[in-house]
């Protein structure tokens, strides 16, 4: 007993002389374990069924309609902001803003905090409220929405689980746009827009980029996240506008399964606000 336990001493010694610590074998076969763990491997992309442009286009169609009429009524709040960096002067200003939806597309707007520049407020933040509550006239809305009357698309293939396509508008009217659209897969709602205006809205603009995101709220309907403008100015100069949208209440709804009669048209998606470049451009055009 005496021997073994001096040679098992002995053995030990050896084992820290050299570097070799008892835990040390353990720990580094749980993080080879953990490593060639299958869990702990990137994840490939899911695969998504393959359709084509006409396809995703046509179920994009159907599930807006069919969210739009089980849309009954929401609140949310909006952060307005604009900066304006060039000749004569650079100038900013920022508005808050209560939003009351109500179907098909009525919404009453409070202003609930404005700062900076009156002309900003009066030009562009007011004028896009005004805008868009007479944006829900049916008319209006047939002219802008997202679909084949208005569009041309092409698959420029997925990212994620999304479908991007490529869209041309078949008029150029400063309503309509030209650019990408992602399209979730299994929702088959517009989650991202990058885009331009399909014509200059103003003399004194030369480039209107356009990034607005959506957000999935209440589990069932793809509502505004942020849009932000970004607006060269010819003379020199950038205005950008930037909307968030945040906190949304769906106060009234029906479940979407349900929602299944068709809406007349205009009833379905539509682009970012229309009048967005317009007003910036106006704003822009008046400091000239």
């Amino acid at each position: 007993m005496h021997v073994t336990g001096r040679q098992s001493k002995q053995t030990q010694n050896r084992k820290l002389r050299y570097g070799i610590r008892p835990n040390f074998c353990l720990s580094a076969i749980a993080l080879a374990v953990w490593v060639c763990a299958p869990a702990a491997w990137p994840q490939a992309d899911p695969v998504l069924p393959v359709l084509s442009a006409d396809q995703v286009v046509q179920r994009l169609v159907e599930k807006n309609q069919e969210r739009a009429a089980a849309l009954q009524h929401y609140v949310g709040k909006r952060s307005y902001r604009l900066e304006y960096h060039g000749f004569p002067a650079s100038t900013e200003a920022t508005m808050d803003v209560e939003v009351n939806f109500d179907a098909p597309a009525s919404k009453h707007f409070t202003i609930v905090n404005a700062t900076g520049s009156k002309l900003i407020q009066s030009r562009v933040f007011r004028r896009l409220l005004e805008s868009e509550e007479q944006a829900g006239d049916a008319s209006n809305r047939k002219h802008t929405e997202l679909g084949p009357a208005n569009y041309t698309f092409t698959l420029a293939g997925v990212e994620g689980t999304n479908y991007v396509l490529n869209v041309e508008p078949k008029e150029d009217t400063r309503f309509l746009y030209r650019g990408k659209i992602w399209i979730d897969a299994h929702d088959f709602a517009v989650t991202r827009i990058e885009a331009q205006p399909a014509r200059n809205p103003s003399f004194w603009t030369t480039r209107s980029l356009i990034q607005h995101t959506y957000q999935k709220v209440d589990n069932s309907f793809y509502l505004p996240k942020e849009n932000k403008t970004v607006t060269n100015v010819r003379l020199g100069g950038v205005a950008t506008l930037t909307i968030e949208y945040q906190s949304y209440q769906v106060t009234a709804a029906k479940p979407v399964a349900w929602a299944r009669k068709p809406l007349q048209s205009g009833g379905a998606f539509g682009w970012p606000d229309g009048g967005i470049n317009s007003e910036v451009a106006n704003f822009i055009s008046s400091r000239k």
